[in-house]
């Protein structure tokens, strides 16, 4: 794997966000990977809690200024940067002011889920896409870990469905049990829709609910992995229907179990 490229696409890592298993995996399975001479790049939203004189983000100029468009509204992408300290891993953060500027994550005081979500996780994967072809870094692995990033894989293989740097690039995403209670916004089929993302594509997530997200990342994923020791039995289910690889849980030898379905996915292009 030394020397492959890995592109890793998260809603939340450490030491950004607290210790969670998926933002500890995240992080843990890319520095094993950048150990091992693979090189890495991390993405992930740059929430308002995250506090950037800490961790000494910075906004890369070149990068930022470019306007997405979701919904039908330009909406100005700021790329920041930050180095974990030790490890010599660049992490990227999509940023906008009025997705990401608020001092919360995913809920509100009343641990309502914000009913801009859905437009936040198009914006999220509409951003990499685009700051990743600014970089001109194909990856050949690009594994996906989180909800807020799961819309990714549709994206890939729809929108950006004709961009070369990422003709060669397999999809992994990983499921976790952290589901959220309730729906994101009603309309995210219509969004969808506007940016003409097929009809059957959009019916999975015509109820955009935990569970449905998912389902479209398994859709559009090339491989699956199970970052949780347990799923629910609707997402067991409905993967076992599809014809991908899957890596079952890991605890004692994720790092090395990961590289290897790393690698024998790229050696299966």
């Amino acid at each position: 794997m030394k020397d492959k490229r890995i592109l890793f696409v998260s809603s939340e890592v450490v030491p950004y966000l607290p210790e969670t298993e998926l933002s500890s995996t995240a992080f843990n399975v890319a520095k094993n990977a950048h150990s091992k001479g693979v090189q890495t790049r991390i993405f992930m939203p740059r929430f308002g809690v995250i506090n950037e004189r800490r961790h000494q983000l910075h906004e890369v100029i070149r990068l930022s200024g470019m306007n997405l468009v979701v919904n039908d509204m330009d909406m100005p992408l700021i790329i920041k940067v930050a180095s974990i300290p030790k490890e010599r891993m660049q992490v990227y953060f999509i940023d906008n002011e009025e997705y990401f500027k608020r001092k919360a994550v995913f809920t509100d005081e009343d641990d309502e889920l914000f009913e801009d979500n859905d437009e936040r996780a198009i914006f999220f994967a509409k951003g990499v896409v685009e700051t990743v072809k600014k970089l001109n870094w194909a990856p050949d692995i690009i594994h996906v870990h989180g909800w807020m990033a799961s819309l990714l894989p549709l994206y890939l293989k729809e929108f950006y469905k004709e961009e070369p740097l990422f003709t060669e690039s397999k999809i992994i995403t990983s499921l976790y049990d952290n589901p959220f209670e309730g729906s994101l916004d009603e309309t995210l089929a219509e969004k969808l829709e506007f940016d003409n993302i097929k009809d059957e594509k959009i019916a999975t997530v015509k109820t955009p609910n935990f569970t449905n997200i998912l389902k479209s990342a398994i859709e559009n994923s090339d491989a699956i992995i199970h970052g949780s020791e347990t799923i629910s039995e609707e997402l067991s289910s409905f993967l076992e229907e599809k014809e991908i690889p899957v890596l079952e849980h890991q605890v004692e030898n994720m790092k090395e179990s990961y590289l290897n379905f790393y690698a024998d996915l790229i050696a299966a292009k």
